[in-house]
């Protein structure tokens, strides 16, 4: 055969293949093994460059790109340690302190980054009374006020709730106008005029104020609100209604990121909620329960008469992580909730709340 000069490689057209041994069941050739050796070949640095992933504009930092000389001087907060960075002419910077430095730490993990959709997080128990509203309304008020995205507490609680009393109210439209006028929904300033913004930036969707009307709101018109407010916001917060067999509760578990449960510090109230968590990991939410916070409501009735380490303790051994909420004579009063008049204590149990729900959202 003559060879073409403009190939000079071998296609195989001639080469003889009659001493390959075939398989005598499947006529296809043996597979020869043969112990591996791996071999190091040195890739040259631009060759590896080929196959490394291009970075993405947000490693573009100030932190990363400024000289030292550049980034701006953060000034302490606290009278002392300003006014020494101050008449020094900033030669001497102590920092913050350590109660400062704490503080904005937290910050930083209710601020977190909350990747993928809307995030659902229902405040339950079995029993009423014990604080859902007052907890729900809290958590969200620690989350607007640190956080840049918008928070949402829907009130679910089929039987008149009452969390649009614990905010200034705006509106009085509810859930129920939510979901006849669902169509006409078609940006965030018309979803706006159906909820009540608190000054930390909370918005609240209140329930029905007709009780006669409120047992017709059910698992349907949850989803239609439900997927409303996905659109708007980062964070949905459910006050749920003291059943859990309803099937308004049944749309709300499915929906579910994280659970807070609500724990009064009697003995019933304490037995409830654990034996709400009880029904949870028995009906297939056990993932749930043990990504879930409980808030211990110490204000509630018999309270001081309870060992509280101890009702802490059983909680402890079920789910994430327990707070304790002290006795405010602001939430006790049943009105809205001025977060910022709340008494120090109570803020910071709020906002450990809500950073640990935080935490469980981000995981």
């Amino acid at each position: 055969m003559e060879k073409n000069p403009e190939r000079d490689y071998a296609s195989g057209e001639s080469a003889d293949f009659s001493d390959l041994e075939l398989d005598p069941e499947t006529g296809q050739l043996n597979q020869v093994s043969a112990d591996a050796v791996s071999i190091p070949i040195d890739v040259a640095p631009e060759v590896e460059d080929l196959f490394a992933e291009p970075e993405p504009a947000s490693l573009l930092t100030a932190d990363r790109l400024l000289q030292d000389k550049a980034k701006p001087n953060f000034i302490p907060e606290t009278f002392f340690r300003r006014g020494l960075y101050r008449i020094s002419f900033g030669l001497i910077n102590l920092g913050d302190n350590a109660m400062v430095r704490a503080r904005r730490a937290l910050d930083a993990r209710i601020r977190a980054d909350l990747a993928g959709e809307t995030k659902f997080v229902p405040v339950l128990t079995r029993k009423g009374g014990v604080g859902k509203t007052t907890m729900t309304a809290l958590i969200g008020m620690a989350m607007a006020r640190a956080r840049e995205d918008r928070i949402l507490a829907i009130d679910a609680n089929p039987d008149r709730g009452t969390l649009s009393e614990r905010v200034q109210k705006g509106t009085d439209r509810t859930v129920r106008d939510v979901v006849n006028r669902a169509g006409g929904i078609s940006s965030f300033s018309v979803f706006s005029d159906f909820v009540s913004r608190d000054k930390s930036r909370l918005d609240v969707l209140s329930s029905d104020a007709d009780p006669m009307i409120s047992e017709a709101f059910n698992e349907g018109d949850y989803n239609v609100v439900a997927d409303i407010a996905a659109r708007y916001y980062s964070v949905c917060l459910t006050d749920c209604g003291t059943g859990i067999v309803h099937s308004v509760m049944r749309a709300v578990l499915m929906r579910a990121n994280g659970i807070v449960i609500v724990s009064g510090g009697s003995i019933d109230e304490a037995k409830l909620a654990s034996e709400t968590l009880t029904w949870l990991d028995s009906n297939g939410y056990s993932e749930l329960v043990r990504n879930s916070v409980v808030a211990l409501n110490t204000a509630t009735f018999g309270t001081e008469l309870v060992k509280l380490d101890e009702i802490e303790s059983h909680f402890q051994s079920r789910v994430r992580a327990v707070v304790r909420i002290p006795y405010d004579p602001q939430l006790a009063a049943g009105a809205f909730i001025d977060f910022d008049q709340l008494h120090p204590a109570t803020r910071q149990a709020a906002r450990d709340l809500a950073a640990l729900v935080v935490d469980g959202l981000a995981a």
